[in-house]
Parts: C-alpha cells; structure tokens; sequence
C-alpha cells in the first residue's frame, strides 16, 4: 500500500493474473484490510475497470445533465414500479442542504431503469460500467471476506442476492454566496461497498481523526469504500468512514454504485468478530431495510437536531 495524496493507494493487479510466486495478492489483501481498519477509504489502480469507458460515461453524463430541465424529466422514475429505489432522473428538494440531481441506476436486468433519448451512447455507457462495477464488487467482497479472515464464500453466500445494487450518475450544482457550499451533506454509506468515480473538479472529502481529507481526483483510479453493513458485520473492526461533498465554483459529475445487500438480511456483528474471540457485541441487530429507511428518512423529514440523525450508533450496545 502506498499514498498519493492522503487515501490509501492498492493495487489490485495481482487479483487478474494468474502468476502469484512473488506474493502480490496477499500484500494487496494486507493494504486492503490496513486501508479499512484506518480510513475506511482507498484508491484502487489497475482494478479491471476500463479507464477509457469511466471517461467515456462521465463525459456522456455531463452531456445529459446539460440538457434543458425539460428533457432530462422525461427520464423521471415510472409510477407503480417496484424498485427498491425510485430508478430514473431526480433532483434534490429546494429545501434540502444538498444541491445535486442524478440519475438512479439498477440491473438493467430487472427492467427498473428509465433512460434518457439523449446523448446517444448514455445508455450503453451506463450499462457497461454498471456490469464493470459488479464485477469489481464481488472480487471486493472476496478480498474483504479474506481480510476478515472468514470461511472461504461466507460473504457470497451471504450476500448472493445483486438486486439491491445501484448506481448512480451525479451532478453537484456550482457553489454560490448565497447557499452553503453543501453538494452532500457528512454522512456514512448504509450499504457493503461503494465505487466512486469523479471527474477532474474534486470536493470528495473523508473524515480522519477529526479532519477532512481531500480524495483528489486521479484519472483512472476508482475510491472504494466499506459502508455500514462491513462494520456491523466486523463488530467495528473495519471502519465505515463518514465524508461528504464540498461543492466548488464549477458543476462536479461522478458516478457513485452500491454494492449493497438484501432489504430483507438481519445484519449482526458475526460470531467471528464476538463469541468466537470473547468480545461482546457492539450493535444491536437490525433488519436491513428498515435501517435503510430509517436512513431515508433523515433527508425526507430532516430531525431538528443533529444528534437525533439516524445513522449505525443508534444501533450501538
């Protein structure tokens, strides 16, 4: 594990090659395991996904986020759909703290999404990442199963349902004089593991020891992060690590995918992580869903004071 900047860099080269006498992969599960347990973030290079599609999708999301308000609300959500989420173009409230508009992405598989006529290619771009990006969290999550040091599948046998994932395509307005600089507001990933890609304007920043550090753009690199569901499961050996989006003089595009886990998962520290080394639990189980819409309702109905935000210590012991 190196640095550049302040995250933690790893390389995850070793995971697609066949060779492995000189002892990469199990350095690259030791960086992996040591970038979770400090920063809860790193930067993957030469993780599998093609820079020239990351490139091309962010370029084609600009393209559509550029377009009148008009055209792009002809891809709003269906009614009547099923999605766990409601899939197509949305923007923040008026009232809320954050100011971005994204579009919300599943397995095109299931028939949720709703796509833009325009640009042509946004689709397809889309598309591919979304399949590049799954493959990336399965081999995430065998790499975490390892550092974690789980019977070999426990966490794809675990996590084996992919209908819960997600993607978005975002656009965080310019900063202004009049607004606070907030595109997303301080707050910990509810899911397993988040992909984010982001164009050259950077304002991504993760919280460490108290302060705020920069994820600076890096072409070609994806940051990686371990949500809330990681640390539950780890009994807070591994770090879900809060960060926010410091909005800047110019419109931002990233695209961010979750690689969550089954609404319907009771979610627990695991026996690995509290009976079996004598420690006791720090959460309290929960029911994923309903933590999720207990989450939901955070930017739906925002509490009058901070402390009363529901995030993963309301579930502590």
């Amino acid at each position: 594990m190196s640095t550049s900047g302040a995250l933690p860099v790893v390389d995850l080269a070793p995971f697609f090659t066949q060779d492995d006498e000189a002892g990469g992969v199990a350095r690259a599960t030791e960086a992996v395991r040591e970038a979770c347990r400090t920063h809860g973030f790193f930067r993957a290079v030469n993780h599998g996904v093609p820079p020239e599609l990351m490139a091309r999708a962010l370029e084609l999301s600009a393209a559509f986020f550029a377009l009148p308000d008009e055209e792009k609300s002809k891809a709003r959500p269906a009614e009547g759909s099923e999605a766990p989420l409601p899939a197509g173009y949305a923007r923040q409230p008026a009232n809320s703290a954050d100011k971005n508009e994204y579009l919300l992405a599943f397995d095109p598989k299931l028939g949720f999404n709703v796509y833009p006529a325009e640009p042509a290619g946004f689709r397809e771009a889309v598309e591919e990442c979304y399949a590049k990006f799954t493959e990336l969290g399965l081999l995430v999550q065998e790499i975490l199963n390892e550092c974690m040091g789980l019977p070999p599948g426990f966490l794809r046998d675990f996590n084996g349902d992919r209908g819960f994932d997600f993607m978005a395509a975002l656009r965080y307005f310019p900063a202004t004089e009049e607004e606070s600089n907030n595109g997303l507001s301080a707050h910990e990933d509810g899911n397993c593991i988040t992909f984010v890609i982001q164009d050259g304007v950077g304002g991504l920043e993760v919280l460490k020891d108290g302060e705020w550090v920069p994820a600076e753009p890096v072409e070609g690199s994806i940051i990686v992060n371990i949500g809330d569901v990681i640390q539950v499961l780890s009994n807070n050996k591994l770090k879900s690590a809060t960060h926010r989006v410091v909005r800047k003089p110019v419109h931002r595009h990233s695209f961010a995918f979750f690689f969550n886990i089954h609404g319907d998962k009771w979610i627990e520290p695991l026996p690995e992580f509290t009976a079996k080394i004598g420690e006791a639990p720090r959460y309290r189980g929960f029911v994923f869903n309903e933590y999720q819409q207990l989450r939901m309702r955070n930017k739906t109905h925002p509490p009058s004071r901070p402390e009363d935000v529901v995030h993963i210590t309301h579930y502590a012991i």
